[in-house]
Parts: C-alpha cells; sequence; structure tokens
C-alpha cells in the first residue's frame, strides 16, 4: 500500500505561481511514477504531469511550458510548480502514485482556485 498526502492548494490570482507537494509513504519502493492530476467540475479527470523514477517527465499540453514537476526521492516527495496559473487551470488536484506492478494509489485531492 502507498499512502499520499498532498499541501499546498489555494487561491490565487491570475498570473499566479503555487507550489503543490505529495509525500508518499508505505511501500514507497514500490512506486515507478508519480504525478498529477485535476478533475474541474463537470469535466473529467485528466492528466497535468508525470514523472518516473528516473525522472523522465510528461506533461499535458495545456500546461507546457507554465508547470514544472520535480522528484525528490530521498524525501519520497513530488513538487508541482504551478506558474502563470489560468482561470482555467482550477480544479481539484489529486496526486498519483503507480507501481511497477501498474496498482494506482490516489491521494485525497487539494483544490486549486485562479480568480481574481
Amino acid at each position: 500500500q502507498v499512502q499520499l498526502v498532498e499541501s499546498g492548494g489555494g487561491l490565487v490570482q491570475p498570473g499566479g505561481s503555487l507550489r503543490l507537494s505529495c509525500a508518499a509513504s508505505g511501500s514507497i519502493l514500490s512506486i515507478y511514477v508519480m504525478g498529477w492530476y485535476r478533475q474541474a467540475p463537470g469535466k473529467q479527470r485528466e492528466l497535468v504531469a508525470d514523472i518516473t523514477s528516473s525522472g523522465t517527465t510528461n506533461y499535458g499540453d495545456s500546461v507546457k511550458g507554465r508547470f514544472t514537476i520535480s522528484r525528490d526521492n530521498a524525501k519520497n516527495t513530488v513538487y508541482l510548480q504551478m506558474n502563470s496559473l489560468k482561470p482555467e487551470d482550477t480544479a481539484v488536484y489529486y496526486c498519483n502514485a503507480r507501481t511497477f506492478s501498474s496498482t494506482r494509489f490516489w491521494g485525497q485531492g487539494t483544490q486549486v482556485t485562479v480568480s481574481s
């Protein structure tokens, strides 16, 4: 089992920045990919970004060039630096971990609201 605890969400003005953190515990050696997904009201959950244990990153088209994902393996933590935020980035952001056996675990979600 893997437990994920997110932090860092909140309210920010358009053009602002936020950094999300996700700390993993439990069977952390089984984790291959960690990432962030988001779900806005009335929309499907979508990939924001993910990163493998070796550091390979992948981004959703809508956040490329604005968001940066990073991973501190020593702290079992993944970060999402979000810059140039837009109102359409408003959503609940979920941390996700996928193991080498393709089992997925989810965090409880953190709200990000971009509004003036």
